[in-house]
């Protein structure tokens, strides 16, 4: 008896473990962040159990880069998806895709996460969380700075103390010197730098980022209005599409500024927070400056994930609201309710950069 008891709970504890790792699928493979999933380390939670990639080139292509099985690999995506029964799928190919591949997943029950910014334009974001609501499946939206704690150390400061006072004025900034100066893949560039595919060039690859940050520190309040301009430095690298572009994003009690662009001498996610009574920058992923009225100056310190809560591996993230350890807050910086007030902002953007207006919300 005593054998038996032993046998039955060693194989219910490896039950529970094969129960614990999320069963993913992985759709379009294109975009150069499709390394974040296939380069990361196994750490017993996660079962990629299919991939969908429509251009067999690149399958081959991702396929030999992280040593990835061919039969993973299917060229329709309701086909895998019926096939593999995911739990949930993430997405790596062009933004305009995103649409196509919640309408796939939401119906089936298929949790998805995609890469920023949620949609191109105003009407596939709106689409996308409607459809994930109406099926009760979790919809998120991952960016970079989301893994950042210097980011998660600003909003804590911002949020739970009064050390910066009222927020007046946030400047974030995004980017690096291009695309291809840095050397994304030729299957990447050709929907990075297509008004269709990806909704525009640097105000939607780097402009979400601020308006995402911004949208969240404003608790998912609208702006009043949006103005932006945008240049085309280098249109003999990108004819089709802008690589740069500045917002400023208005509230009537404080403003955003966000620079984006495709253009800068090195690469920077940074963020600048002005209240009344002080301010907050967070240069880097992990050094945060604060400064407030007190006669000590500015004070620089290192912060990591042992000092505020923040998950910098998304995947964990997605896992842990999936099984409900998380609850994702309305105006979180993956949640749709941000992102698809992120997409109305780059809209904004994009209307006033065509018309020369400041364009009201």
């Amino acid at each position: 008896m005593r054998y038996l008891i032993l046998f039955l709970l060693f194989h219910a504890g490896t039950t529970i473990q094969a129960q614990q790792r999320l069963r993913l699928a992985v759709a379009g493979t294109s975009h150069g962040h499709a390394a974040f999933i296939f380069g990361r380390p196994d750490k017993g939670d996660i079962e990629i159990v299919g991939i969908y990639e429509p251009d067999p080139a690149v399958a081959k292509l991702r396929a030999k880069q992280f040593h990835l099985a061919d039969t993973l690999f299917y060229q329709d995506l309701n086909k895998m998806l019926l096939k593999v029964k995911p739990t949930a799928v993430v997405a790596f190919g062009d933004i305009k895709s995103h649409r196509d591949i919640v309408a796939a997943a939401a119906p089936k029950g298929i949790h998805i996460m995609v890469e920023k910014p949620l949609a191109t334009t105003v009407a596939d974001a709106v689409f996308m969380d409607s459809l994930a609501r109406k099926h009760k499946v979790h919809l998120l939206t991952d960016y970079e700075t989301s893994w950042y704690p210097s980011v998660a150390k600003v909003f804590q400061l911002v949020n739970d103390s009064n050390y910066v006072g009222k927020v007046r004025k946030v400047m974030v900034n995004d980017g690096h010197q291009g695309p291809k100066e840095i050397g994304c893949g030729p299957e990447f560039l050709a929907w990075l730098t297509d008004p269709v595919l990806n909704g525009g060039g640097a105000l939607m690859d780097f402009g979400c980022y601020g308006a995402n940050l911004m949208t969240a520190l404003a608790k998912n309040r609208m702006p009043v209005s949006v103005t932006a301009v945008a240049r085309h430095f280098k249109p003999h690298v990108y004819p089709k599409v802008e690589d740069d572009a500045t917002i400023l994003v208005d509230y009537g009690d404080m403003q955003c500024t966000i620079q984006a662009s495709w253009n800068w001498t090195f690469n920077r996610k940074d963020m600048e927070v002005y209240g009344d009574k002080g301010l907050l920058l967070a240069p880097s992923a992990e050094v945060l400056v604060q400064r407030n009225q007190s006669k000590n100056g500015a004070t620089g310190q290192q912060v990591t994930d042992k000092d505020v809560h923040v998950y910098t591996d998304p995947f964990q993230y997605f896992i842990a609201v999936i099984n409900g350890q998380e609850q994702l807050p309305e105006y979180g910086l993956y949640a749709p309710a941000n992102n698809v007030i992120v997409v109305k902002i780059l809209d904004a953007a994009r209307r006033s950069v065509a018309t020369g207006k400041t364009i009201k919300l």
